[in-house]
């Protein structure tokens, strides 16, 4: 059974979410991000992804207080990304109550820091984020793209013993026009044993499915839900 991950991303405290990581086009979903993992968590959700996208823009976390109360307000099994550049802010991320963090930019950036994190604090506590354009890797946000090809990047970090990895696709993100099961297939295909999450394109509940059949382990999707394109009492065949 796929896993369902869904997804709060923050500015400023509130939940909101991005097309193709545009920080232009952001539309304030809801208020307090905490009310909004309740109301997952009320329903049978046990997993979620939280970005701090502010972080993710200024290089260092930002949100952890939201990170914080949304850990002290429900069970739900957390995995934070966005700004976390350092020890420093690694440290915050779990001290405020990850349980997981994702690393994306920092593993490009600094593969050394990243590796030593991997090596210290294992596979189950740090996943790869792997955000591609034209299967290159982009950073700082998908600000900046790079001339990293996705494949060598995987091998790299799969070698030094990542076991997870949440691959989106830029282009898809937040279009609500399907998701890059193609290239999911073809990761999957090259490393099988890959704990690969899929994000980026959900926009129904037949998404999922075809994921599903497809053999991806997860998939995190925000946009869908907030957009009523999905409800949660859907989802309860998955759970």
């Amino acid at each position: 059974m796929i896993e369902i991950i869904p997804a709060i991303d923050i500015i400023e405290g509130k939940c909101v979410r991005l097309s193709k990581g545009d920080y232009d086009s952001k539309k304030v979903y809801n208020e307090s991000p905490v009310e909004v993992a309740k109301e997952f968590e009320a329903n049978g959700i046990r997993r979620l992804h939280v970005v701090d996208l502010d972080g993710a823009k200024s290089h260092h976390i930002v949100n952890y207080h939201i990170l914080e109360k949304i850990a002290t307000q429900t069970s739900l099994i957390i995995d934070f990304g966005g700004g976390i550049k350092s020890d420093e802010d690694l440290n915050i991320a779990f001290n405020s109550g990850a349980q997981m963090i994702t690393g994306g930019s920092i593993a490009v950036k600094e593969p050394e820091l990243f590796s030593e994190w991997i090596s210290k604090y294992g596979s189950d506590k740090i996943i790869l984020g792997a955000d591609v354009k034209d299967k290159k890797i982009a950073v700082s946000g998908w600000k900046e793209g790079t001339d990293v090809e996705l494949m060598p990047f995987l091998d790299q970090y799969i070698k030094k013993g990542i076991k997870k990895v949440i691959c989106t696709d830029i282009e898809c993100d937040g279009m609500l026009q399907g998701p890059s099961t193609d290239l999911y297939k073809e990761i999957l295909e090259e490393y099988p044993s890959l704990y690969l999450i899929a994000s980026g394109g959900v926009s129904c509940i037949d998404d999922i499915i075809k994921l599903e059949e497809a053999k991806v382990p997860a998939v995190i999707f925000g946009k869908a839900l907030y957009e009523g394109k999905i409800q949660l009492k859907d989802l309860k065949i998955f759970i």
